[in-house]
């Protein structure tokens, strides 16, 4: 936790089932507000639906959240109003230029014209998209359409950002450009929620962490606490969803050598 003891989202519940399959098993998380928060485990562990839950994009089964004390499905707007979501897939409007796309974006949330066209400029400079901010969004490239889309989720100043895969697909250029902006959207004492399934990113990036396997939380804490005697988290990852000891391609003795 920090220390003035703040909550910036708390989970209590959530279940969500597809079919016969449970995504997300009964989480109960507190996550600390002014913290850089990653949510980690394997592919298939629920990190993206719980994702979605927490943000309002997917009803729960059961189960209740709030963010920044401020139910998501009581309160919706009031919630919209702090959070910031760069989802995994996001789909933009891709007719519209970068800059075109978060003008309209500012004026969605209700921002004042001027305002919006200064936050814009500020941010296409500051993510190195000022050269191509009056480029279609269809021709961006992944690591292009990652920033416009932080770009457009930081706009309205949110509490809590959450994104999910940020750095997927991401060029090492542009991906330390956004890990910049990140660091310095919670020195200001925001919080940043991302998921990731890179211990390494994790490890370098996150002061607290949240290990979710088979739609469980595992383990929680500061980066220190989780990694306990480990040398490294991902050590440390492995040994709580299980996969410490597992051999790896035991049976796959025909594999390599120019055998055929």
């Amino acid at each position: 936790m920090t220390g003035s003891g703040v909550v910036a989202v708390r989970v209590r519940g959530l279940w969500k089932r597809f079919g016969e399959q449970v995504a997300v098993g009964g989480i109960d998380l507190d996550l600390p507000a002014g913290r850089f928060i990653g949510l980690v485990g394997p592919n298939g562990a629920g990190k993206t639906t719980t994702l979605s839950m927490v943000t309002g994009l997917l009803r729960p089964d059961q189960g209740t959240v709030e963010v920044a004390g401020h139910d998501v499905w009581r309160d919706p707007v009031e919630v919209k109003a702090r959070i910031g979501v760069l989802p995994e897939g996001l789909r933009l409007f891709e007719r519209l230029s970068g800059r075109e796309l978060l003008a309209y974006t500012g004026r969605l949330r209700g921002l004042p014209g001027a305002e919006v066209d200064k936050r814009a400029a500020q941010l296409l400079d500051v993510l190195d998209l000022a050269g191509a901010q009056h480029k279609l969004v269809v021709d961006y490239s992944t690591g292009m359409r990652k920033k416009i889309g932080l770009a457009a989720a930081l706009l309205h100043n949110p509490e809590v950002l959450f994104l999910d895969e940020p750095f997927e697909g991401v060029d090492p250029v542009s991906a330390q450009t956004i890990r910049g902006v990140l660091e310095r959207y919670t020195a200001s004492g925001a919080t940043v929620v991302f998921s990731s399934h890179v211990m390494e990113l994790v490890e370098s990036l996150c002061d607290w962490v949240a290990v979710l396997a088979a739609g469980r939380i595992r383990a929680t804490g500061t980066l220190a606490e989780v990694r306990g005697d480990a040398a490294t988290l991902q050590q440390s990852f492995l040994e709580l969803v299980g996969a410490g000891g597992r051999e790896a391609a035991h049976d796959l003795d025909w594999l390599g050598g120019g055998a055929r």
